[in-house]
């Protein structure tokens, strides 16, 4: 299966995202904002990075133009639950494989983790 970085700033979701993504044989590791997520991507390995955009120090919007540059062949994947937020990856659609609307379900993001894998 897939290796998985979860950047997400709320401890609870993360988590709770990362036990799903586990249970479907993923091997998961959880950033708490974009800055250290970018210096776990920095270690390398990954499949796929699943990214809050709206996120303190470093927001997902950079960790992914960040995240593209370092590891070029990674699947990207945001999560948010702003519109707006939603429409400012819009300049990101050739990195990324799409954004997941908040709040979703745990079969929601499953899919579009494979979906984004398949991709």
């Amino acid at each position: 299966m897939a290796k998985i970085l979860i950047t997400e700033d709320e401890d609870s979701l993360r988590s709770f995202v990362a036990r799903a993504l586990r249970l479907d044989g993923h091997e998961t590791e959880e950033a708490a904002d974009g800055a250290e997520g970018l210096e776990k991507l920095k270690e390398g390995g990954y499949d796929l990075l699943l990214s809050d955009i709206r996120m303190p120090v470093m927001d997902g919007i950079e960790l992914a133009h960040q995240a593209h540059s370092t590891c070029p062949g990674m699947k990207i994947l945001l999560m948010t639950g702003y519109a707006e937020q939603r429409e400012r990856a819009d300049d990101l659609m050739e990195k990324i494989v799409d954004v997941v609307a908040k709040p979703f379900a745990l079969p929601d993001i499953r899919k579009a983790v494979a979906r984004a894998l398949a991709a």
